[in-house]
């Protein structure tokens, strides 16, 4: 009986820490933070190889660091492997879903490739989170017209090239 309110405390104070490490991130491992920076070294040197070995052991090291996704996309993008940096600012959005650099820079992706409708969903949800003075929802807004003008226009040209390629049918007498 005389260890009952001391255990209770204890308890207590164990399912509070439990609870808060549950509902809030934990930090990123330092090391992987490290091995990123030395990635960026690397990447701004001009060695993408090299960066994209250290972003990859950066994520080896902390698969939570979204930094290291975000970095290893531009480093792909940079590349021409678009394809892939979309996936790895998916992964970076899974982590940090309220990341505005890696939901504008995908967007900037998806508008070039021709898929309008996601990236207006990332364009979107940057209008919601970016209260203050945000040039890249509008940035990539006037983007999105452009490209949906092109679209457009080739989707025309399409039509008009069926139209005047088609075979002429005899005249009946």
């Amino acid at each position: 009986m005389r260890f009952s309110p001391a255990a209770i405390a204890l308890s207590l104070t164990f399912a509070i820490m439990s609870s808060a490490s549950i509902g809030g991130r934990a930090d990123v491992d330092a090391r992987s933070i490290a091995l990123l920076k030395t990635g960026d070294q690397e990447a701004s040197a001009g060695r993408l190889d090299t960066a994209i070995g250290w972003y990859e052991s950066a994520l080896a090291v902390d698969p939570r660091n979204g930094a290291a996704y975000v970095a290893m996309a531009r480093a792909v993008k940079t590349q021409g492997l678009e394809g892939k940096a979309v996936g790895f600012y998916r992964e970076a959005l899974e982590l940090e879903p309220n990341d505005q650099i890696a939901l504008a820079e995908q967007a900037d992706i998806l508008i070039s490739k021709g898929a309008l409708e996601i990236a207006r969903k990332n364009i979107a949800r940057l209008r919601t989170l970016c209260r203050a003075n945000c040039a890249a929802p509008t940035r990539l807004s006037l983007a999105i017209d452009a490209a949906s003008q092109k679209q457009q226009a080739q989707a025309s040209a399409v039509d008009l090239k069926a139209t005047l390629g088609a075979p002429l049918e005899p005249k009946a007498n």
